[in-house]
């Protein structure tokens, strides 16, 4: 098993970060009339959702896709070096992990940004089961990997 690396706890920069990503969840909202979920807009992009096959549909999915990349490289150009991150090297649970999550999203219509960020904004009780399942697995996933196995 691999050591737990630690994190900094930074609230000024965190603060800033989820102002950031509340911004852009109400101007989705606000200019498309879409959610800010990684998950669909990754599947509208790729036409797996019904309808979500337009040009004009498309243009602000790649934006908002691109945005992802793009920040990193802001970072550097602000900063002098990328942001600190750890990458697990553990490349079958990294896999497994990924189909999960990949199960789980498509299971419960949505990922964490689109029930957690936006559906709870909205009060959506579907959201709040949700977030609800996705914290419960969460919790017991950690304490199963860091303090049981």
């Amino acid at each position: 098993m691999e050591p737990v690396a630690s994190t900094d706890f930074t609230p000024w920069l965190s603060l800033f970060g989820g102002v950031l990503i509340g911004l852009s969840a109400i101007m989705i909202m606000g200019l498309f009339g879409k959610i800010a979920g990684i998950s669909g807009i990754t599947k509208g992009l790729t036409g797996m959702l019904p309808g979500q096959d337009g040009p004009g549909d498309r243009g602000w999915r790649l934006s908002f896709l691109a945005g992802l990349v793009v920040a990193p490289l802001v970072v550097l150009f602000v900063s002098g070096s990328f942001p600190q991150q750890s990458v697990p090297t553990n490349l079958v649970g990294m896999l497994v992990a990924g189909l999960l999550v990949g199960i789980g999203t498509t299971l419960g219509s949505g990922c964490t940004s689109g029930h957690g960020v936006c559906g709870l904004a909205r009060l959506s009780p579907r959201s709040l089961a949700a977030v609800a399942t996705f914290m419960v697995v969460a919790v017991l996933t950690t304490t199963l990997l860091r303090h049981v196995l």
